[in-house]
């Protein structure tokens, strides 16, 4: 295929990641439909003759994963073999894991030297080698971008390419001949491919090798049918609008629950301090922000970081419990339900060693990482140290709004942004400076619209510490 031609409380959750609602109120009866309507509608594309492309554009946690899914059982189970091209090993595993199930010969091409879990090993009816010529049996392959790339005079009927958003283009060009039709599924919220190296010698051209595989595939072939999951499964009611109007003003979407379906409560009661308060606010909001004082600080922030440990530490000794459509019952929120996001590696080691001092018992548990690193994760809990906060100046890639995106969208529950106050006037004293470039669309929203916006929502729900 050539891309410059081709293409809660009584609630109940069914399969991995399965969006099937039953026994709920009535407003939730219209989410659950729309994302049927949305994903059967995907599967006919897919079944129509001469199609060679469907593109699913997907918000947080709206069963991308599962559509994937369902889209490659459905292709087995009609005789058509079919590859699933993921971008990172922890994402094809979880494919794997999702789609292993009798009557399904499934392979999984590995790299040579990549260690494959156990858990994959033991699974009945997938193969694992890092040879193509061994899988020749399996009606699904899957593997990574990188190592499709490496497969030589194979070709498949169909491809189903999962965060098609994070591939480049130029990967997308390296397996194209690998297959005849493609699903492309991915997230266009989150952040763009990385690159390390200077892209302006690129920039503008038609086949410019750093933009993303569906940018490129639309602009040359603008035919493809696109397709918008309608509803997020993992953001709660009180979080979807917000993030919806800031970063996906195109592609509107809303919550697969309801207002009260959702609920964080303490079993333990807060003291006076800023601390308590903030817990207090995100778990009556859904958000807080845990606002500093105003200062000019370097990246590394000692006190943000010791504020971003003590709020997690905090949340954990007071017995946070979580009651959901999953859990109606509740469930306590352990410190391996919750998150630290930031934006820097330097940032996420100085949280690690401010947490080990708060809270020692639970250091270990509590993920730290960069927004890079939790695209596609999700936790009940967020705490968000804000890209922005106490710097001098607002530089692009601060100011990248996938990356406020992904920072801000990987709860169930609630999420907590820490940050210096400041952050509005940064943003005012640093309007958008892009220049134009021919051939390049303009990003809407940037980084600043979707920043001033995020903002706005998160002042009525702020603390100052």
């Amino acid at each position: 295929m050539d891309p410059r031609r081709a293409a809660c409380p009584g609630g109940r959750r069914t399969g991995a990641g399965a969006a099937t609602v039953t026994e709920t109120g009535p407003s939730q009866y219209p989410a659950a439909a729309d994302a049927e309507r949305v994903s059967a509608e995907v599967m006919a594309d897919m079944a129509a003759p001469g199609q060679r492309g469907v593109i699913v554009d997907s918000p947080p946690g709206a069963g991308k994963s599962t559509l994937v899914v369902r889209a490659a059982a459905a292709l087995a189970g009609a005789g058509q073999r079919c590859i699933i091209v993921a971008q990172t090993n922890n994402q094809v595993d979880d494919l794997t894991v999702r789609l292993a199930r009798p009557g399904i010969a499934l392979g999984r091409l590995t790299a040579s030297d990549y260690n494959v879990p156990p858990a994959l090993l033991s699974l009945p009816g997938v193969q694992v080698s890092d040879k193509i010529d061994r899988l020749g049996g399996a009606a699904v392959i899957l593997g990574t971008a990188a190592k499709w790339a490496t497969v030589t005079d194979r070709s498949w009927p169909w491809a189903i390419i999962d965060e098609a958003y994070q591939m480049r283009s130029d990967m997308l060009l390296l397996i194209a001949d690998k297959f005849e039709r493609g699903l492309f599924v991915g997230d266009p919220g989150q952040l763009d491919p990385f690159s390390i190296i200077e892209t302006q010698r690129w920039t503008g051209l038609p086949y410019d090798p750093t933009l993303n595989a569906v940018s490129v595939l639309q602009a040359h072939n603008p035919d493809l049918p696109l397709h918008r999951l309608p509803v997020s499964w993992r953001l709660p009611a009180s979080a979807a609008p917000a993030i919806s109007s800031s970063f996906y003003p195109f592609s509107a979407f809303q919550a697969g629950t309801g207002p009260g379906v959702r609920r964080l409560e303490f079993t333990a009661s807060g003291m006076r301090g800023a601390v308590d308060a903030t817990l207090d606010m995100a778990a009556a909001a859904g958000w807080a922000l845990h606002e500093l004082p105003a200062r000019h600080t370097v990246r590394t922030d000692v006190e943000a970081a010791a504020a971003a440990a003590a709020l997690a530490a905090r949340l954990i000794s007071r017995g946070a419990v979580a009651t959901c459509e999953r859990e109606p019952g509740g469930r306590p929120v352990g410190p391996d339900r919750m998150a630290i996001g930031v934006t820097h590696r330097d940032q996420a080691d100085q949280v690690r060693q401010a947490l080990a001092r708060a809270a020692p018992g639970i250091a270990a548990q509590v993920r730290v990482d960069t927004a890079n690193r939790l695209q596609g994760a999700e936790y009940d809990v967020t705490v968000v140290l804000h890209p922005l906060s106490g710097r001098r100046d607002a530089t692009e890639f601060h100011l990248e709004a996938g990356r406020l995106c992904v920072l801000a969208s990987r709860h169930r529950h609630a999420c907590i942004v820490v940050a210096r106050a400041g952050i509005a006037e940064l943003l005012d004293a640093y309007p958008p400076s892009e220049p134009v470039r021919p051939g390049v669309r303009a990003k809407f929203p940037d980084g600043w619209e979707a920043n001033q916006s995020l903002l706005t929502h998160l002042s009525g729900h702020k603390v100052r510490a």
